[in-house]
């Protein structure tokens, strides 16, 4: 929505007294009643994908414990490198990633 006289874009806000919704401009004093109540928000959410962050330089870490259980979808190799990453999002879920320790193939997954 624009203000007519400015061409500023207006922006939802609410009239608290006349309990209304009206359009107002951030540059100036111009508002207008709203044509309706109902105001949509769109949200993006951009969800980052833990296992790009995981660097293959992992697999030669002799710090990380090392598993034979979880073969490579990949390349079926046995053994693999694994950990718990240190985003917020993997602490909440107690998700385990995994490095293939084969250095030609260095895939990554979590189960």
């Amino acid at each position: 929505m624009m203000d007519p006289d400015f061409n500023n874009m207006l922006y939802p806000k609410e009239d608290k007294e006349n309990k209304v919704l009206l359009y107002a401009c951030r540059n100036c004093e111009y508002k207008q009643l709203a044509d309706s109540s109902c105001i949509y928000v769109n949200k993006i959410m951009h969800e980052i994908d833990e296992l790009t962050h995981i660097v293959s330089d992992v697999i030669s870490d002799p710090t990380l414990p090392r598993s034979e259980d979880h073969p490579c979808p990949k390349c079926n190799h046995r053994e693999a490198v694994f950990f718990q990453a240190q985003t917020r999002r993997a602490e909440e879920e107690m998700r385990l990633y995994y490095v293939c320790t084969n250095a030609h193939c260095a895939h990554r997954w979590t189960e």
